[in-house]
């Protein structure tokens, strides 16, 4: 057979058999004098037993490992672990249906529905009641939520259970309703730093900590206000802030370094 008929035979391309040839996948068969390779039964065999070997989803490097192999030890190892991923993919996408499904059956189905469930939970329990600066924060927890790695995430979000419990949520709502009432005052409004020390009494022990380990200057020290100024996630994630506003946040942050 020629190279043609080989592939039209197993149902590949006659590049995909060359292909084979060049990873070592289908051994080369004899050439006749012409110079073409002459392929009989066994190479059909060998080819079709690659192209089922790839249909299970195996790489072209298992299968080499496979064949390889004459007990056929090395197959049962690679199907048990291929079995293995499969499952773990049926998984992630049962919850993926599922949490489509939860959306789907919202009657008010927004972008922000997309949020995972664990965050939505978190974001309906924290006061809002229609403040600018609490949908600005709610963005910004929501923006913060999306980087942070799978492992960390049931533990960035337990850090805003506190936010959520009855007396929070009313000194919460308050501290918003004073913050969207700075908007447009100049930046050394009086209000700002009574605001400031309020909130920083506001942020529970653990959120503290990590934003002022956040915001630390290499080799220790007790940062002062030079630092808040310049810290550059703050000014990434407030730079948007009106001029007072910012200035409530960077003293409230120099409050919590100063208590560390």
């Amino acid at each position: 057979m020629r190279i043609g008929e080989i592939a039209a035979l197993v149902g590949v391309s006659t590049r995909t058999v060359r292909h084979y040839h060049h990873l070592g996948l289908l051994p080369e068969p004899e050439r006749r004098a012409n110079g073409y390779r002459d392929y009989r039964l066994r190479d059909a065999v060998a080819l079709a037993r690659v192209r089922r070997l790839t249909e299970l989803g195996l790489s072209l490097d298992e299968i080499r490992d496979v064949l390889a192999d004459d007990q056929g030890k090395e197959l049962r190892e690679v199907l048990l672990e291929l079995d293995a991923d499969l499952a773990r993919q049926q998984e992630a996408i049962a919850a993926r249906r599922a949490r489509l499904a939860a959306l789907l059956s919202e009657a008010d189905l927004h972008p922000e529905s997309t949020v995972s469930p664990d965050l939505a939970a978190v974001l309906d329990a924290l006061p809002h009641g229609g403040s600018e600066f609490a949908e600005f924060d709610r963005q910004v927890i929501a923006l913060i939520e999306t980087g942070v790695d799978e492992a960390a995430r049931a533990e960035f979000l337990e850090m805003f259970r506190p936010f959520t419990e009855p007396a929070a949520v009313e000194r919460g709502e308050d501290l918003y309703r004073r913050l969207d009432e700075l908007t447009g005052v100049p930046p050394d409004d009086p209000r700002i730093a009574e605001l400031a020390a309020d909130l920083a009494d506001h942020i529970p022990a653990e959120m503290a900590a990590v934003m002022v380990d956040s915001l630390a200057p290499p080799g220790g020290g007790a940062p002062g206000a030079e630092q808040v100024q310049g810290a550059e996630w703050l000014d990434t994630l407030l730079g948007e802030l009106p001029p007072a506003q910012l200035a409530v946040f960077r003293r409230m942050v120099a409050l919590l370094m100063e208590r560390r």
